[in-house]
């Protein structure tokens, strides 16, 4: 296929995104082309802008994306054109590391990153790695299953990883904890919101989704919690959430980047209390996590911008401006 593809296109750390007119991208072996449907615009993305999260500059961000399939490379198998699938953050691995051995392939020693080390779909079209790739449940519009690729599957993740506890703690109620929210309910758990201190509207809409408390993050609960879970990208979180967390409670640190974490009382840390982090997913998880989204009825809280307005939308998740996750649409 001849042609032209549309991208927003990150030339240097920190500038706005460029619009730019390339040829159409071609699939390599192993690898298919889609036409995007839409791309959820991540904190992670905000983090490549900034220069937090090591990128290959020019680089076009977006690793939420829901495409249609319109060109395989050779030896694809398992996928035909016309399907819709899922490109995450994690693009490809090297398959030979102890890492990716041992079925740990979220923390392989040479990852490709979509949006990051590879382009990504703030752009028309997008080239991704058969092997990676992830069906959407049907029950999912494009702009709805969007946020599910990153937000929705690092939080599952980390909500995996916070144990089978009662009563878990979210501190920043954005795309991931929206989502999380939802699945914690499910199972029918207790939620605590944190957000921005004095953040009221954030606060009704943790309520909204179930949320049994919400709390500015300067807040203790009302009952101590068996683990939290921080999205927002903050080190000073780590230990009012370790002082919100009863003995042998846990802190799971969701983000792929967070600011220094300041010193404090070893007294915060014992009673075998637990302080973890998440990096990336696995395909696993993915599977299992969209396969439950569709079971438990899960509903995203999206705002969709034209691939245009992509500066716009980034500007708005850095001002915390946004109920639910951001998406990008390229046909609006």
């Amino acid at each position: 296929m001849t042609g032209t593809s549309i991208v927003m296109q990150l030339d240097r750390v920190g500038a706005a995104l460029r619009r730019v007119e390339r040829p159409m991208p071609q699939p390599g072996p192993g690898e298919l082309r889609v036409r995007v449907l839409a791309c959820g615009v991540c904190r992670t993305d905000l983090h490549v802008i900034d220069g937090e999260v090591p990128a290959n500059l020019p680089i076009v961000p977006g690793h939420e994306i829901v495409g249609r399939v319109e060109a395989l490379g050779d030896s694809v198998a398992g996928v035909a054109i016309g399907d819709r699938v899922g490109i995450p953050w994690l693009g490809a691995t090297c398959g030979i590391c102890p890492y990716c051995r041992s079925g740990h392939e979220n923390l392989c020693d040479h990852p490709v990153f979509t949006g990051a080390t590879r382009d990504g779909g703030y752009a028309t079209h997008a080239v991704a790695d058969a092997r990676f790739c992830l069906p959407i449940p049907g029950g999912f519009g494009d702009v709805e299953a969007a946020p599910l690729l990153c937000a929705g599957l690092i939080g599952y993740r980390s909500l995996v990883m916070a144990g089978d506890g009662q009563r878990i703690g979210l501190y920043g109620f954005g795309a991931s904890a929206h989502i999380i929210a939802q699945i914690a309910r499910w199972q029918g758990r207790d939620l605590y919101a944190f957000t921005r201190p004095g953040d009221a509207a954030g606060q009704d809409f943790a309520r909204s989704l179930g949320c049994t408390w919400a709390g500015g993050s300067d807040e203790r609960p009302p009952v101590e919690l068996d683990a939290a879970i921080i999205f927002a990208a903050v080190g000073a979180l780590v230990p009012a959430a370790l002082k919100a967390v009863h003995k042998g409670g846990r802190v799971v640190c969701a983000g792929i980047h967070m600011s220094d974490i300041p010193s404090f009382p070893y007294d915060d840390l014992w009673g075998e209390r637990s302080l973890l982090s998440v990096a990336n997913l696995t395909r696993a998880d993915g599977h299992e996590f969209l396969a439950i989204a569709d079971q438990a009825g899960i509903r995203t809280i999206t705002t969709a911008f034209p691939l245009d307005q992509a500066n716009e939308a980034i500007a708005k998740l850095r001002r915390g401006e946004l109920e639910g996750a951001a998406v990008l649409v390229p046909l609006m």
